[in-house]
């Protein structure tokens, strides 16, 4: 689990947590004592599961949770006691929150009369909003006439029309399908660019994360488990956690190791010998071993670690084919191969081995 502190944060930073920390009055810690900076103009994703702090965090970003400890800044400007109303923020919830006896226009312009706005100028930025997020035409319509993608679009207007320095999104594309939220996810990241904001993205999907971010913090348990790139998440986990919840990984939990020369002789509670890359990490230390399904090879020649099995089924998944190897005592290794020619080269049942070379492997703290 990553450190951090005040001085490491980064105080110019579009916002900045200072040691902030939730507890709620039945005692649950919702978040302990995070710190983070977040970029000016970064698509920044805070992901984890279910009680993680995420959306506790997200939150309090915007002023609708107090922090019980901690400072919150916005470009500088502490805004820890501010209301939301003054905070200079765009928020987009999961349901939308959209007016239904309003119109999209009327939707739209909320914002704008609520800050006492002229009415031509709310004229020509409801008119641009919805010109950005391509629903002109659609002004006099109600929610209940647009699709699920609309609608989302629309609370994107809404939130960018007030020309906020921070957009928070909070899981909004959680109620569309599969294919649309995918289009969705271009275009949400393709305006964040165009309107250059710092948006701020909550979510538990890996993949929307990973495929959407500049950086993201994995959370759990109130606190940020790894902070990095989506690259840097997905190729080196720095704990077990975060291998194990973002993508598959084999995991290989060691009983001792011993180093030898740049490499690490793991031997693993279920009577493995593996080879990993050393990685200064003390061979005392309680550690594990993960592997990308995508970096084993079956029935090829790997340099360090090669294993006899079987394979137990095959599975399609488009580009890609999932084999899951049962090794003599029982352990089930995932590896994923290209789909070359639309046939699988092995079937169920087939002797195989399995290998990957030690430079694949990433050493996890427990």
């Amino acid at each position: 689990m990553i450190a951090t502190t005040a001085s490491s944060v980064d105080s110019g930073a579009a916002i900045r947590l200072d040691r902030i920390t939730k507890i709620y009055d039945n005692g649950v810690t919702a978040v302990d004592g995070i710190s983070l900076a977040i970029r000016e103009g970064e698509f920044f994703s805070l992901l984890g599961p279910s009680g993680c702090g995420k959306t506790t965090t997200l939150r309090m970003i915007a002023g609708f949770e107090e922090p019980t400890d901690g400072q919150l800044f916005i470009r500088g400007r502490d805004v820890t006691d501010t209301p939301p109303h003054r905070r200079d923020t765009g928020m987009v919830f999961q349901n939308y929150a959209l007016f239904p006896h309003r119109t999209v226009f009327e939707n739209v312009a909320f914002g704008l009369r609520m800050r006492k706005v002229e009415r031509a100028e709310i004229a020509r930025r409801v008119a641009a909003a919805l010109q950005l997020v391509e629903l002109t035409g659609l002004e006099d319509r109600r929610p209940a006439q647009l699709s699920g993608g609309q609608q989302q679009r629309v609370a994107l207007a809404r939130a960018i029309v007030i020309e906020p320095t921070v957009l928070l999104c909070d899981e909004p594309l959680g109620a569309l399908d599969k294919k649309l939220r995918q289009t969705m996810q271009f275009e949400l990241k393709q305006l964040q660019r165009k309107i250059a904001v710092t948006l701020v993205y909550v979510t538990h999907d890996q993949e929307e994360a990973l495929t959407m971010s500049d950086r993201i913090a994995v959370m759990n348990g109130g606190r940020i488990e790894q902070l990095g790139s989506p690259l840097e998440i997905y190729n080196r986990p720095a704990t077990r956690f975060v291998s194990d919840f973002i993508g598959d990984s084999n995991l290989f939990e060691a009983r001792d190791s011993q180093r030898e020369g740049e490499r690490l002789l793991l031997r693993t509670v279920d009577d493995l010998t593996l080879i990993a890359p050393f990685d200064t990490v003390a061979p005392a230390a309680r550690i594990s071993m993960a592997v990308r399904p995508e970096k084993v090879r079956v029935g090829g020649v790997a340099r360090d670690n090669q294993l006899a099995g079987a394979v137990e089924s095959v599975a399609f998944l488009g580009g890609s084919i999932l084999y899951r190897i049962a090794l003599p005592n029982r352990r089930l290794i995932l590896a994923v191969a290209p789909n070359d020619g639309g046939k699988a080269l092995h079937a169920p049942g087939d002797s195989v081995t399995v290998g990957w070379d030690a430079d694949d492997a990433v050493l996890l703290r427990d």
